[in-house]
């Protein structure tokens, strides 16, 4: 599995040592040094199933400094796209990616029920 990350964020180290506690292998991939591609982040939307707004870090410095709260209601797909596009902080973490089943943010039981198929 893919797992995209920023090492100093502790929602990504509870994360990594959960599925590392689950057996589970991974490719590791810091966000900061290595951004998805906008077409990276089509892929994982659309297999997602989720809202775009949902890829984005709402909490982060540099979103609130964009303003982007505001902003991106009047912006395409695309042009949304491209903007997670050009910079890491920009985009929610972690990304757990396993074939079809794409994961933002780390919500234990959201990530147990996907990754088992049973609800814990």
């Amino acid at each position: 599995m893919l797992f995209v990350y920023y090492p100093k964020c502790s929602t990504c180290i509870k994360a990594k040592k959960w599925l590392e506690e689950k057996g589970v292998q991974l490719e590791l991939r810091d966000i900061k040094g290595d951004n998805p591609t906008a077409e990276q982040l089509k892929e994982w939307h659309r297999k997602s199933g989720l809202p775009l707004k949902r890829f984005f870090n709402t909490s982060g410095n540099l979103y609130k400094e964009m303003k982007l709260k505001d902003r991106l209601p009047d912006m395409s797909e695309e042009e949304q796209l491209a903007l997670l596009a050009t910079d890491g902080m920009l985009v929610k973490r972690p990304i757990l990616v396993d074939g079809d089943t794409v994961l933002t943010g780390f919500r234990e039981k959201d990530w147990e029920e996907k990754l088992t198929g049973k609800k814990s």
